[in-house]
């Protein structure tokens, strides 16, 4: 049995998950996807873990018994009200090692710092500079990135810190919620990156790689989700297999492509395509394809783009090859990640 296997089997899952006194916790992360990551962060007793997203307190209970009695685990999450419950919990519980604090994770917490691993079980906008900074020489940290800015394009990366400089030795399919400055409410619209939302008739919303040439009224993208919310859309099945969504999501997010689109048509549908100002085309998880008009310029491009995928084998994420590209001109430094084949 494996170290994280036996640690799961010392802490009750569902007092954490579902705890009579709080509820259930949501937007629960899958414990099957919890305890991969873990086992990649290799953790050993005493050493100093930090985890970004608190959530019920199910994952760092794991840690504490990971790192055991000489090790420590600093706990973060934006929401107050987690934490508080997963505080006393783990109190209740007689854990004493876990410490959680409400705080942005995406500046880490160097107060305790520094930390021989680093967890995140929510999504930051790139790899910010801080983790590495307060990660040892020779630590780890496993956590989701962005492969592109536009939402749910991510892929979960093991990174070796040394002399300073973060270096990628994996990558696996997989990301969790995206990482915000305060709680989030609307749990189906993304944290970030959201171009254009419309609440009536229905929920839908979109994200264009290209918004930096659209005008502030995102006009262009209002008009792109018009295009393919609208009754007269025009709409053809996949004609190809059952689309495995974690391989096509990265295919076309890896493209690096300025007109990669994503959209949310319906609450329970994502769809990912090409756009531009006037034109739209996307494919659904379920294979409808929408656009605009049969012989919209969009269409042809996404017809391109999963030709190419389907000559390409339908690769796996874990079969790129990631890089980290120094990023010191957004909000805050750090490193964006791509993918490569």
């Amino acid at each position: 049995m494996s170290a994280v296997a036996a640690a799961a089997e010392r802490v009750p899952e569902r007092h954490y998950t579902h705890h009579e006194g709080r509820g259930p916790t949501p937007h629960r992360s899958n414990p099957a996807v919890i305890h991969r990551d873990l086992a990649t962060l290799d953790v050993r007793p005493g050493h100093r873990v930090a985890e970004y997203g608190t959530g019920s307190g199910y994952s760092g209970a794991i840690l504490a018994e990971l790192a055991g009695t000489t090790g420590s685990v600093t706990s973060l999450d934006i929401d107050a009200y987690l934490v508080r419950w997963a505080r006393l919990i783990h109190h209740q519980r007689g854990v004493s090692t876990v410490h959680c604090h409400v705080a942005d994770g995406t500046v880490g917490y160097a107060a305790r710092a520094p930390y021989d691993r680093m967890v995140a079980w929510c999504t930051p906008p790139l790899l910010p500079q801080a983790w590495v900074n307060q990660v040892v020489d020779g630590g780890l940290i496993v956590a989701p990135l962005p492969i592109a800015s536009v939402p749910h394009m991510t892929v979960v990366a093991k990174i070796r810190v040394v002399g300073g400089e973060p270096a990628v030795e994996a990558v696996f399919t997989g990301g969790y919620i995206e990482a915000t400055s305060s709680p989030k409410e609307n749990l189906d619209l993304p944290g970030r990156w959201v171009d254009w939302e419309n609440r009536i008739p229905a929920p839908s919303w979109i994200s264009v790689a290209w918004r930096h040439q659209d005008d502030h009224l995102h006009t262009g993208a209002r008009t792109a989700l018009t295009h393919l919310t609208t009754k007269d859309a025009h709409t053809e099945p996949y004609p190809g297999a059952r689309i495995d969504w974690p391989s096509w999501r990265t295919f076309a997010a890896a493209r690096n492509d300025p007109a990669l689109t994503v959209a949310g048509l319906t609450p329970d549908q994502r769809a990912i395509g090409h756009s531009t100002p006037t034109t739209a085309a996307v494919v659904r998880q379920d294979g409808t394809l929408i656009a605009d008009h049969p012989g919209s310029p969009s269409l042809a491009a996404l017809h391109r783009w999963l030709a190419s995928w389907e000559d390409a084998g339908r690769p796996a994420p874990e079969t790129y090859t990631a890089s980290l590209v120094h990023d010191l001109d957004g909000d805050a430094p750090g490193w964006d990640l791509r993918l490569t084949r």
